[in-house]
């Protein structure tokens, strides 16, 4: 597993909405996201990681709380839903990394309009964005925005592993592909991340929930999860 996962997607895998999906990715994919094993044993996993995690998160969790409160105004967090496991929708939580809309009209003096146009540029992000602030791209780097999203997989509503979580827009560009998203909860960490984040096309983001997904396992979780931390450490990608 490395940089060149985004390449060993099952071929023909696009963001197409006419493509007809290959009958054997669909029955490998639903056996291994209905099988009791995908539905017990990965939310233990995810439960008896997260209790592990506690006593190093949870200073980190306020230190970071405290840097966003005091470098700009507005929240501490982040809300935005999103689609989860067969297309329920809920609330993902994100340390603030952006400037409030109300700085950005104001102070920055972007419209609606050149947000919704900046939004669109790279897959919803671009390096250098300004409306991104100075503690915010730190957090970015370091993946530490994130962090909140704990709180969503003890809720049961993301895993530690999984698809990277889309909005529902976002979700119909993955046209027919999105059948595989919705089989499986969103993860913090997932193949995408490993495999250079922003750095990685849109249609090698799609491929590679697929072929999570079609895939899944939990030895597969275990790799994603060692590749994690380098991933982090090097920030490749993160923006």
């Amino acid at each position: 597993m490395g940089p060149t996962l985004a390449a060993k997607g099952k071929p023909g895998v696009t963001a197409d909405p006419h493509r007809v999906l290959p009958l054997n990715l669909v029955r490998s994919a639903r056996t291994r996201t209905t099988s009791l094993q995908y539905g017990v044993w990965k939310r233990f996993a995810d439960l008896l990681c997260c209790l592990l995690l506690m006593p190093v998160a949870l200073p980190i969790f306020a230190a970071v709380a405290m840097a966003v409160r005091l470098s700009s105004s507005g929240p501490v967090f982040y809300r935005e839903q999103r689609v989860g496991k067969s297309g329920k929708l809920f609330r993902i939580y994100k340390f603030r990394s952006m400037y409030t809309k109300e700085y950005q009209r104001e102070v920055l003096r972007y419209t609606e309009c050149d947000v919704l146009q900046m939004r669109r540029r790279q897959d919803h992000k671009h390096m250098g964005d300004p409306r991104v602030t100075p503690v915010g791209r730190i957090l970015r780097k370091l993946s530490l925005d994130e962090l909140p999203q704990l709180m969503n997989v003890i809720r049961g509503e993301m895993s530690l592993v999984g698809p990277r979580p889309v909005v529902a827009a976002e979700l119909q560009r993955y046209g027919a592909d999105a059948y595989f998203y919705k089989l499986a909860r969103p993860g913090i960490t997932g193949l995408w991340q490993v495999s250079g984040r922003n750095d990685v096309s849109y249609e090698q983001r799609v491929r590679l929930d697929v072929t999570y997904c079609s895939e899944w396992s939990l030895w597969l979780d275990t790799l994603i999860m060692l590749r994690t931390v380098p991933a982090v450490v090097k920030t490749k990608g993160a923006y």
